[in-house]
């Protein structure tokens, strides 16, 4: 089983105004979308687009954390979550015109018995699982927490993924996380540089990958990804042609692209194009990328799309 981590989702709001942003003056918008929102609960829902069971964990709390719940269940995913007593789980909101504008909230503040309640919920991994700890956390918690998560389960031989930045992130690496996935700029910031090329991506990954990660993906956005296995050569994909029109949980589509392909043959090129196909369906999305957007993607990766 797959279980995904969203320690705090949220309620993407997404509007598109129908003229410049006047401040201090009544703005209208002619168009507005909701979306389920969170790093693992997009996991959970591109999975789910391609077939594949994951239960996504996690804290909610109020009337928007009901309706999160409420709405992922509708789509067929099975949910765990941690109601919170105060608070409620964020509303974010996206203003899209030529470039995007987001006010992200900052969330409600699980306590302490929360979070034993959220350890405990681990003892059902079983060894072979995968668990995906994706994206930031509530700012009362420590940033050893994905660290802490992992050590819990290490006996279990669980295949954890993690998507994060920072500390969150290196503090895992000891613990040899299957595989991690930043992206370009977040890769730099790791180190505090500014990555040129594919040259310094290579190598600051594989010092990652040094570190303790297993698999280190790096995503380079409308350029594709690259990918340093464990065993294996370094591999460098593109991305089909298309129209960009959404980057919004691109990311998290290649995370759960990548853990799809390879679940099914164990084959990381294969696991590669998956990933490749699903951020790609998801940025000619106006959301997510669905089965048959992905699976359309994937198609020109197969019949030549360049790879080596």
């Amino acid at each position: 089983m797959i279980y995904t981590v969203t320690f705090n989702p949220a309620l993407d709001y997404i509007v598109h105004p129908e003229g410049e942003i006047v401040e201090g003056k009544v703005n209208r918008s002619v168009k507005e979308e909701f979306y389920y929102g969170g790093k693992g609960i997009n996991v959970s829902l591109v999975l789910n687009s391609l077939g594949i069971d994951s239960i996504a964990l996690g804290f909610i709390a109020g009337f928007t954390g009901f309706a999160i719940e409420h709405g992922i269940r509708r789509k067929g995913i099975q949910t765990d979550f941690i109601m919170l007593e105060g608070g409620i789980s964020r509303i974010n909101v996206k203003i899209r015109k030529e470039k995007e504008t987001a006010i992200n909230a900052a969330g409600p503040r699980p306590g302490n018995d929360d979070v034993k309640a959220f350890m405990k919920k681990l003892e059902v991994l079983e060894e072979g699982d995968y668990l995906v700890l994706a994206g930031s956390v509530p700012s009362n918690m420590h940033e050893d927490i994905y660290e802490r998560i992992m050590r819990r389960v290490a006996d279990r031989n669980i295949n954890t993924v993690v998507d994060a930045e920072g500390d969150l992130l290196l503090k895992t690496l000891p613990l040899k996380p299957f595989l991690i996935k930043p992206n370009k700029q977040e890769l730099g910031r790791l180190f505090d540089t500014e990555i040129k090329d594919d040259d310094e991506i290579i190598e600051y990954a594989k010092k990652l990958q040094k570190d303790g990660a297993k698999n280190v993906l790096v995503s380079k956005g409308a350029e594709g990804a690259i990918l340093i296995p464990e065993e294996g050569k370094v591999r460098t994909i593109g991305v089909p042609e298309g129209r960009v029109i959404n980057t919004v949980g691109a990311g998290d589509s290649m995370v759960a692209g990548f853990i799809a392909g390879y679940m099914k043959n164990e084959n990381m090129a294969k696991a590669l194009n998956l990933a490749t196909a699903a951020a790609s369906a998801t940025a000619i999305s106006e959301g997510l990328g669905e089965k048959s957007t992905i699976m359309m993607q994937l198609e020109k990766i197969n019949n030549g799309y360049w790879q080596q």
